[in-house]
C-alpha cells in the first residue's frame, strides 16, 4: 500500500500454522524495521522504501521463520504462518508429553500459577495474591506485608523458593512479611502437604515455588509498565521490566515503587488490653510504608547449557500499627494522625539482597542442574526508647537488628536407567550467619547448617499408570552463642544479700540434628479422570528462636522463652487427590490425614515476668485432617463459573493444651466466582466482568488466648480489558477492582492483627494499568 509518493506501508498477519489461531505478540524484525502483532495477529510498518526486505518472524513457543517482501505498488497483504517448536516450548519435552500430562503422572498434590493469574488476581503482597488458591491462605501483617499458610500451617513450616533457592528471612517472627517483588514472575507452583523429599527442612507443610522466567527468543525484545493505584491506603506504584536476547545471551531488568498511607478499616475505635483508642477517620494509624525494589540478570544459552544469574533488591520501610505495639503509645508526644502517610515509632526497615545462578547442563542421558546462592537479610525494628523494669531508658530508637547471611547450593542429576524409570539424585547444603544488635534481645546470634541427600524415582508401570518413590537423608546443627543484658539487674540472694548482675540470656550451645523423609505415591490416569494417593514422612529441625528465644516481645507483649530440649517435627501424611476434566467442566477433590509426632509450639503459661506473661516453646502431638474441592463449568460460551471450598481441622492430642486446635487455623471458607467475557465494547477488547464472593465461617476451634472469630461474606469485583491506546504496538490492559464492595466490618482469624480485635481493610477501588512494549 503506498502512503506517499515514495514510501510504503506493509500490513500483515501473524498466524498459528496448527489451528490458524493469531500469533499474538510475534515480533516481526528487519535489518532496520520493526514491528508486534496486535491481540488478532495483525502488524504495520510505515514509511518503508520501495525494495525487498527480509524479516525474521519470532514468537514464543514457536520456530523462527524468515520472509522476504517486495515493497512495490503491487504490494498485498503479508500472511506468516508459524510453526510450534518443540525445543522452545516447556510445554513439550522429548517424548511429546505436555507440562499438564507431566502434572498429572506425578502423584503430588500441586497447583501451577501462570502469569494470567497473577495480572488478574494481583494483590498488595505476592500471598494475598495466591489466597484464591484453594488450601492457600496468609497470616496479613497490615496492607503491604504477608506471610504464606498451606492447610493451615505457616512459618518456617512453608518453604518459599526463587530461581531453585530456598528464601531466607526472618520467617519466625509473626508481623515479619516475604520480602518478594511479585512483579515480573511467570509460573508458581503451589505443592501442598509435606515436601521435605525435594526441600528438606522447612518444607514439612508445602512449597510456593517461584520458578525460573521462560528464556526469551532469540534477537527478541520487549517489556512492560504496569501502573497501580487505591483508594484505600492511596497507594501509588509502578513496576517495569525488560527482556532482550541477542543470539545465545539474554538480560532482563525490572524496577518496582510503591508507596502507600496507612489503610483505613470499617470501624473508629479499637479496643486492646482493655483501653479503648479512637481512630481518626477510620486510618489505622502508622501502617504507611514503601518498597523499592530491583532485579538485573544475565543469561547464556546454546543447545547444551543454560544459564542465567540474577541480582535483586528488596528495600521497605513499614509502620507498624501504634497501637498494636505495647501500651506505651499513650504516654507518646508522638502525633500519629497529623499525617497519613509519614512513618512514626514503632517500624521496621528491611532490606534482602539475593544473587542466585541456575545452570542447567544436557549430557545427554544425564541432565545436570545447579543452583546456587547467596542473600543478605537487614532487618531493623524501631521504637520508642522506653525503660522498662531494670532496663533504663535505651539510647536510641534501635529495638532490635537482625543480619543473616545465607549460602546455598543445590545439585541434581536427572537419567533414564530405562525406558520406564526417571531417577533423580542429588543433594541440597545451606549455611546461615545471623547477627543481632539492638538494645531488646529476643533471639541469640547463631549459625546454622544443614545438608541432605536424596533420591527418587517415577516408574512407568503402563502410560496411565506411574509409581514415585523417594529416600533422603538431612543433617543439621544450630550453634547459638552467648549473651548478656547491657544493663545490670538486681538479684537477691539466698543469704540475703543482694547483687546487680548482668543476666545471661542464652549460651554458647551447638545442637546436631538428623532425620529421614521418604515419601510412597501412584498416580492412575483413566481418561479424563485422574487419580493420586501419596504416602509421605518428613521432618523440621527446629528454629533458633524455638529452642534459645529468651526475652521480651514488646511486639506481641509477652515474654518467649525457648527450649533446648526440642526434637525435630516428624510429620506423616496421606495425600488423595481426584480430578476430572470434561469438555465443559471441571472437578477435583484433594483431602489429606496428617499427625505430627511433636508438633513445636509456643504455649502460653501462668508465670509472669515482671507484668508480662511467659510463654514457652513445648511439644505435641496434633492430629489434622482436611482438604479442598474445587469445580468450574461454562454454563454458555461466555459465562464460567467455579467454586472452591477449604477446610482444615486439627487437635492436639498430648501436652498442656490437649483438646485443642492450633494457633491460626483458618475456618471453613468457600469461594465463589463468576466471570463474563463480553464482546468488544466500544473501545474495550476482550472486556471481562469478575465477582468474587467469600463465604467464611465462625472459628469456633481456638487456642487461649485467641478468641472466636465471627463468619463472614465479602463480595469483589474485577473489570478487565484490553485497549488499542499506540498503532503497531500490543494493547494497554486495564484491571479496575473493587474489593469489600459493601464495606464489610469482618475479622480475618488468620491476620496479626485479629489479636487485637483490628478488622481487615475496608472497601478499596484499585486501578492498574499494564503497558506493554
Amino acid at each position: 500500500m503506498a502512503i506517499a509518493q515514495d514510501t510504503f506501508q506493509i500490513k500483515g498477519i501473524v498466524l498459528h500454522a496448527n489451528d490458524l489461531s493469531p500469533a499474538q505478540g510475534a515480533s516481526i524484525v528487519g535489518e532496520t524495521l520493526y514491528a508486534v502483532s496486535s491481540a488478532n495477529g495483525a502488524f504495520t510498518i510505515n514509511n518503508v522504501v520501495e525494495g525487498t526486505y527480509s524479516f525474521t518472524v519470532t514468537h514464543i513457543g514457536c520456530e523462527p521463520r524468515t520472509v522476504k517482501v517486495d515493497v512495490d505498488p503491487n504490494l498485498s497483504e503479508v500472511k506468516v504462518f508459524l510453526q510450534e517448536s518443540a525445543s522452545v516450548l516447556d510445554e513439550v519435552n522429548i517424548n511429546g508429553k505436555t507440562q499438564q500430562r507431566k502434572a498429572m503422572e506425578i502423584p503430588i498434590v500441586s497447583t501451577s500459577i501462570y502469569e494470567e493469574f497473577l495480572n488478574k488476581n494481583r494483590e498488595n503482597s505476592l500471598m494475598q495474591t495466591l489466597s484464591k488458591i484453594p488450601g492457600v491462605s496468609t497470616i496479613n501483617i497490615g496492607s503491604g506485608q504477608s506471610k504464606p499458610v498451606i492447610r493451615g500451617l505457616g512459618f518456617n513450616r512453608v518453604a518459599v523458593l526463587q530461581n531453585g533457592i530456598k528464601h531466607e528471612a526472618q520467617q519466625w517472627g509473626n508481623d515479619h512479611g516475604l520480602e518478594i517483588d511479585q512483579h515480573g514472575i511467570d509460573h508458581i507452583q503451589i505443592i501442598k502437604g509435606p515436601a521435605s523429599l525435594l526441600y528438606g527442612s522447612d518444607a514439612i507443610a508445602g512449597v510456593v515455588d517461584i520458578q525460573q522466567n521462560k528464556i526469551p527468543l532469540p534477537n527478541s525484545f520487549g517489556g512492560e509498565v504496569n501502573i497501580l493505584g487505591e483508594s484505600n491506603n492511596d497507594l501509588l506504584g509502578i513496576s517495569a521490566g525488560i527482556t532482550s536476547r541477542k543470539d545465545k545471551w539474554f538480560y532482563r531488568g525490572r524496577l518496582t515503587y510503591r508507596d502507600y498511607a496507612d489503610y483505613k478499616v470499617p470501624a473508629d475505635r479499637i479496643n486492646y488490653e482493655n483501653y479503648i483508642f479512637e481512630l481518626h477517620e477510620n486510618n489505622l494509624r502508622n501502617t504507611a510504608g514503601y518498597e523499592a525494589d530491583a532485579s538485573a540478570s544475565i543469561g547464556y544459552v546454546t543447545d547444551n547449557i543454560k544459564t542465567e544469574t540474577v541480582f535483586s533488591n528488596v528495600n521497605a520501610k513499614n509502620g507498624f500499627f501504634a497501637n498494636a505495639h505495647g501500651l506505651e503509645v499513650r504516654t507518646s508526644s508522638i502525633d500519629y494522625d497529623s499525617s497519613n502517610r509519614d512513618i512514626d515509632l514503632p517500624y521496621h526497615k528491611v532490606n534482602h539482597f539475593k544473587i542466585t545462578n541456575n545452570t542447567a547442563i544436557d549430557l545427554g542421558e544425564h541432565k545436570l542442574q545447579l543452583d546456587l546462592g547467596y542473600q543478605n537479610n537487614n532487618r531493623e525494628e524501631h521504637s520508642e526508647p522506653v525503660p522498662h523494669g531494670y532496663m533504663p531508658t535505651p539510647p536510641d530508637t534501635k529495638e532490635r537488628l537482625f543480619i543473616k547471611n545465607t549460602y546455598s547450593l543445590n545439585f541434581r542429576d536427572a537419567f533414564k536407567p530405562t525406558e520406564e524409570h526417571d531417577m533423580v539424585v542429588g543433594l541440597n547444603t545451606e549455611y546461615q550467619n545471623n547477627n543481632i544488635g539492638g538494645w531488646g534481645f529476643l533471639i541469640p546470634e547463631y549459625n546454622r547448617f544443614t545438608a541432605g541427600i536424596f533420591a527418587y524415582d517415577q516408574f512407568e508401570i503402563h502410560n496411565d499408570f506411574h509409581v514415585l518413590a523417594g529416600l533422603r537423608y538431612d543433617v543439621g546443627r544450630v550453634a547459638t552463642k552467648a549473651y548478656y543484658d547491657w544493663y545490670p539487674s538486681t538479684v537477691n540472694n539466698d543469704d540475703g544479700s543482694t547483687s546487680y548482675i548482668h543476666l545471661q540470656r542464652s549460651k554458647n550451645k551447638t545442637l546436631d540434628f538428623g532425620s529421614l523423609s521418604a515419601s510412597l505415591g501412584v498416580s492412575y490416569i483413566d481418561n479424563k479422570t485422574s487419580y493420586k494417593v501419596n504416602v509421605g514422612r518428613s521432618f523440621r529441625m527446629p528454629l533458633a528462636n524455638e529452642l534459645a528465644s529468651d526475652g521480651v516481645n514488646y511486639h506481641m507483649y509477652r515474654f518467649e522463652k525457648g527450649n533446648l530440649d526440642l526434637d525435630p517435627e516428624i510429620s506423616y501424611q496421606l495425600d488423595l487427590s481426584v480430578d476430572h476434566t470434561a469438555e465443559s467442566f471441571r472437578v477435583g477433590v484433594s483431602p489429606f490425614v496428617n499427625i505430627f509426632q511433636n508438633y513445636i509450639y509456643l504455649n502460653p503459661t501462668s508465670s509472669y515476668y515482671e507484668t508480662i506473661q511467659i510463654y514457652e516453646y513445648t511439644q505435641a502431638k496434633v492430629f489434622r485432617i482436611g482438604g479442598e474441592f474445587n469445580a468450574s463449568t461454562t454454563i454458555v460460551n461466555n459465562l464460567q463459573l467455579d467454586a472452591s471450598v477449604e477446610y482444615v481441622y486439627s487437635r492436639q492430642t498430648s501436652g498442656p493444651k490437649e483438646g485443642f486446635t492450633l494457633p491460626f487455623s483458618p475456618p471453613l471458607s468457600t469461594l465463589l466466582s463468576a466471570t463474563y467475557q463480553f464482546n468488544t465494547l466500544l473501545f474495550f477488547k476482550n472486556p471481562q466482568l469478575i465477582a468474587d464472593f467469600r463465604i467464611t465461617a465462625a472459628q469456633e476451634e481456638i487456642v487461649p488466648p485467641e478468641e472466636k472469630t465471627d463468619g463472614f461474606q465479602v463480595l469483589n469485583m474485577s473489570f478487565l480489558t484490553e485497549m488499542e491506546v499506540f498503532k503497531n504496538n500490543l494493547p494497554v490492559k486495564m484491571r479496575v477492582k473493587l474489593n469489600n464492595v459493601f464495606d464489610t466490618k469482618y475479622f480475618n482469624h488468620t491476620s496479626f492483627y485479629r489479636l487485637i480485635d483490628v478488622p481487615e481493610a475496608g472497601r478499596n477501588i484499585s486501578l492498574s494499568l499494564t503497558i506493554p512494549f
